[in-house]
């Protein structure tokens, strides 16, 4: 249980310090978010434009990647503006239910884009185990099925914080000690027995990101299992480039969440404001670079930007 002098009841607002112990560089903060949050949109949208426009792309990969650039478009569109209002105007303030409605939102998208890496595996995974009867296990009626169970296990997942944030009823400071109203920053300031809360967020992260994590190493185990199998370099080559941009997306989008979590095993305890930047990272980094990774790694997407690009330059 937090200890609590002077606890407070549960505030009607919360204030968001933003980067803790930085206050005074939120202005130059401020620029790389608002670039990540401009070269997000415009990268996205271009995906999803080319692969609306262009039908030779209406195939599972393809269609897998404009699920991911639609997510990332919510995630971004859930951080960032929150944030940049902290930073330019110190629009501090958010409603306990402004932040109870972040809570659930910001990690939601999170989750769902790790179930689309995870699907992206096994397309992969088919691809290269089964070329033969790829369209018939990844068809359309696959993709149907997958969506929803994506966002259904999402709102499973993340449904109880919320819920079980509004019944603390005691904290320390109505002040939170982040960018965004993340759940466990809620529960930390709490004056309440919180293990119960502690036991549900290792809960979320084993039942998302940790399944899906296990999942999408055993598929890549498999993969260069049946890749070594093959005889030819050059047959090896082309199969493992087909799995480049996957790899790529999957090491950012991993990453952060690897680090923080061996750093809290090994009992590495990093600054406020470090901790703060690095949960940053989880929202912001991926959803800028993934359609960068596959605009300049896969063939027609390339194509089509150029011929984009060329169109504006005459």
């Amino acid at each position: 249980m937090s200890s609590c002098n002077n606890s407070i009841p549960q505030p009607s607002i919360f204030i968001l310090a933003g980067i803790p112990g930085l206050e005074s560089f939120h202005g130059w903060f401020s620029v790389p978010f608002f670039l990540v949050c401009l070269i997000t949109v415009i990268g996205n949208v271009t995906i999803l434009c080319i692969t609306w426009i262009e039908k030779s792309l209406h195939e599972p990969m393809f269609l897998l990647l404009a699920m991911l650039s639609i997510v990332d478009l919510c995630l971004v569109s859930v951080t960032v503006p929150r944030m940049l209002a902290t930073f330019w105007m110190n629009a501090k303030e958010i409603s306990f239910n402004g932040c109870l409605t972040q809570m659930f939102f910001i990690p939601s998208f999170y989750v769902m884009e790790s179930g689309i890496l995870l699907a992206m595996a096994f397309d992969r995974f088919a691809a290269i185990w089964y070329p033969l009867r790829y369209t018939t296990i990844l068809g359309n009626n696959m993709l149907v099925k997958m969506a929803p169970a994506i966002l259904a296990r999402a709102v499973a997942v993340l449904t109880p914080a919320p819920i079980l944030a509004k019944r603390l009823q005691s904290f320390q400071t109505p002040i939170i000690t982040y960018s965004y109203c993340a759940y466990m920053a809620v529960v930390q300031i709490a004056c309440e027995h919180i293990s119960d809360h502690v036991v549900y967020g290792l809960m979320v992260i084993v039942a998302s990101v940790g399944f899906d994590l296990f999942f999408i190493i055993l598929s890549y185990g498999l993969i260069l299992h049946a890749v070594f199998q093959i005889p030819s370099w050059d047959a090896r080559g082309k199969a493992l480039s087909t799995c480049g941009c996957h790899l790529c997306v999957i090491s950012l989008f991993y990453s952060p969440v690897v680090f923080s979590v061996l750093a809290q095993i090994l009992g590495y305890h990093m600054a406020p404001h470090m901790q703060t930047i690095i949960d940053n990272l989880y929202f912001l980094v991926p959803p800028m670079v993934n359609p960068l990774i596959y605009g300049a790694r896969t063939k027609q997407m390339r194509e089509w930007v150029l011929r984009i690009l060329h169109c504006y330059g005459d």
